[in-house]
């Protein structure tokens, strides 16, 4: 685990990044959030980033985010959970602040349940599946359309927005056709009528400058933040 100041020295590196990908795409870097990845890094981690002023962070797994929880004092923290939810891990996801990987109509639903029971109006992201990988979760394109208008039907869940994670490509460059191709859903949905639709989580560690020229309001990014992950 890095230490405290090369946590705030990679924080400012990325945020300094951010700024120079916005300029580019002549936009403002206030546009784009942040949320640094901690899976399978201690509470320790997290809370070294928030002293350094990081408020937003992203897990992917329930479990491991509710062990690290009681460690964590960070009242102005967001949590989002950016992997595959199980449905029975619904209740215990409320948890979280945001949930990115909406997919489908039936998590939906028991997300909604979940919310109602702890009086919570969850933000919630549609994870679409762009590339052609059999195993990656996500709706597809054709799909996310009608996802997302029942998603939007539910007073337990605040729609807002899309994220995907593109096929891996040696160059970063490769994922650029996929985050072009969710503004443009995004943008399509909009214009059908969906105007809450305004995030775009596209991006991480090695492809978020590309993300952002395309229009990414939030970036997920961990090893650039923490350093490499270490195999379980």
């Amino acid at each position: 685990m890095p230490s405290i100041i090369d946590i705030a020295a990679n924080l400012l590196r990325i945020r300094e990044q951010i700024a120079d990908s916005a300029s580019r795409a002549s936009r403002d870097p206030a546009s784009v959030r942040l949320v640094a990845v901690s899976k399978t890094f201690p509470a320790e981690g997290i809370m070294e980033a928030y002293d350094c002023g990081q408020r937003d962070f992203g897990e992917n797994r329930v479990q491991e985010f509710l062990q690290k929880l009681p460690q964590l004092h960070c009242p102005e923290a967001v949590f989002h959970l950016i992997g595959h939810l199980q449905t029975n891990k619904v209740q215990q996801a409320m948890a979280f602040d945001w949930v990115q990987t909406v997919d489908n109509q039936r998590l939906a639903l028991r997300l909604n349940e979940a919310a109602a029971k702890v009086s919570k109006r969850v933000p919630v992201l549609i994870e679409v599946k762009l590339g052609e990988e059999e195993t990656k979760t996500g709706a597809s394109e054709q799909e996310a359309a009608g996802l997302a208008s029942f998603v939007d039907s539910l007073d337990g869940l605040q729609l807002t927005g899309l994220m995907t994670i593109p096929p891996y490509a040696l160059d970063p460059e490769g994922s650029r056709p996929y985050f072009r191709s969710l503004r443009q859903l995004r943008d399509r949905l909009r214009e059908a009528g969906l105007q809450q639709l305004k995030e775009l989580s596209m991006g991480m560690s090695r492809d978020f400058a590309i993300a952002i020229e395309e229009g990414a309001t939030i970036v997920r990014i961990g090893t650039a933040i923490f350093g490499p992950r270490t195999p379980k």
